[in-house]
């Protein structure tokens, strides 16, 4: 079964540049683990839901197992783990919220304070500084003996 939206069609496939990959391989990553905090909850959780569900317990009796269900729909369309191939193989359909829309404003805003000389780049500055302090400077009494100045 295809999970592409109604009316979306596949473009040329692009290759993606290596900071794009790089990029799309820490976002994965993040999906990852938010996907699995999701399904860690879930499971728990909706046994717990189905238990009181079959009893009769609660207002909504019957129906909590599949509004859980329906919560956990949204939030596999929200994480949108596998959001990463259209960089690939871009579909014809608008943008989706989600965790993707939340890293892209995220990564604008860090773009944008760096160009404007704030934050972000007196943070790259101080990385760099503490990097050439750290091969400038010669072993010190404990470390290990490491090659000739």
């Amino acid at each position: 079964m295809s999970e592409f939206p109604v009316g979306a069609t596949l473009q040329p496939e692009i290759v993606p540049s290596r900071w794009t990959l790089l990029r799309d391989v820490a976002v994965f990553q993040l999906k990852l683990v938010l996907d699995g905090l999701r399904d860690a909850l879930l499971l728990p959780v909706s046994l717990f839901v189905a238990l009181l569900d079959v009893l009769g317990v609660g207002s909504r009796a019957g129906r909590q197992f599949y509004e859980l269900l329906e919560w956990g729909r949204r939030t596999e369309y929200w994480i949108n783990l596998f959001g990463a191939t259209d960089h690939v193989r871009p579909l014809t359909s608008a943008p989706r919220p989600g965790v993707d829309a939340l890293v892209d404003r995220l990564e604008r805003l860090a773009v944008q304070e760096y160009e404007r000389g704030g934050i972000t780049a007196s943070t790259k500055d101080a990385v760099d500084r503490a990097l050439d302090h750290l091969t400038r400077r010669g072993p010190s009494d404990g470390d290990l003996p490491g090659p000739p100045p």
